[in-house]
């Protein structure tokens, strides 16, 4: 049989560590908007930027310019709050991702709690949609977690990819494949449910093209590790190499999806 044309699998550039590294030293230099831009032109089809409650790498005044220079769409991960969704409102991103934060990590360590936080998270999805903002809720690929979305409002998904990333690196064998298959049911659920199906958080050349061959999954979000592969490629390389492992693992989805 032949092949099955699968849909491309779109790839946002998350420029939080740009900021970082800005941020070590005070100053404007190296700026997260040029860093958007090479991001852009070396095939990225959005950006990310974490705008925390306490601010420590991208501020307020980065958000407006990317939002003003970008010619691509703007996702902007922000916290539950009303701080952040006043933020949000005005600013008017493509998009608005919740995500959990807590002022202590070094990053976000884990999946909102979805069902645990339904009206809360019921309220904050629909004044973002009331602005026009599409809003995704990062969460584990548990089914109470996707119910619980779908439930709230949420139009996508983003699921966390941390533990399987880390059961890689780890050598954890058995441990990566069974959250490897977590990730994969929690992706057709979602999709089965009516949501968009994004991934992200760990992800690197391997795992990257790796979960490119679920086709239910629409896009992938990646910051920590372009970043620091632009040290020793630059960032457009790097962009450019993770292009293209993700095309390499979407044309596995359609060689899968001419069989099944």
């Amino acid at each position: 049989m032949a092949d099955m044309p699968v849909a491309p699998i779109r790839l946002g550039v998350n420029i939080d560590h740009v900021a970082t590294v800005r941020n070590a030293r005070g100053g404007r230099h190296p700026d997260p908007v040029k860093a958007a831009e090479v991001a852009i032109a070396a095939g990225a089809d959005g950006i990310t930027a974490h705008l925390r409650e306490d601010r420590r790498h991208i501020v307020d005044a980065d958000v407006v310019r990317l939002k003003e220079r970008l010619g691509k769409p703007l996702n902007l991960e922000m916290a539950a709050t009303a701080e952040m969704i006043g933020i949000a409102r005005k600013l008017k991103p493509h998009a608005a991702c919740i995500v959990p934060e807590r002022r202590e990590e070094r990053t976000t360590e884990g999946g909102l709690d979805a069902a645990g936080q339904r009206e809360t998270l019921r309220r904050a999805v629909g004044e973002l949609a009331g602005a026009g903002i599409r809003v995704s809720l990062f969460i584990a690929a548990e089914p109470a977690q996707i119910d619980a979305a779908a439930g709230i409002g949420a139009s996508v998904i983003e699921i966390h990819t941390g533990t399987w990333c880390d059961a890689l690196t780890a050598g954890q064998g058995t441990a990566a494949v069974a959250e490897f298959h977590r990730i994969a049911h929690g992706a057709k659920l979602a999709q089965s449910a009516g949501l968009e199906v994004h991934a992200g958080h760990g992800l690197d050349f391997l795992s990257a093209e790796k979960i490119a061959s679920l086709d239910e999954i629409v896009e992938l979000n990646i910051g920590h590790f372009l970043v620091g592969e632009a040290i020793f490629a630059g960032l457009g390389a790097a962009v450019r190499l993770m292009r293209s492992a993700m095309d390499r693992g979407r044309a596995q989805a359609g060689r899968q999806s001419g069989v099944r």
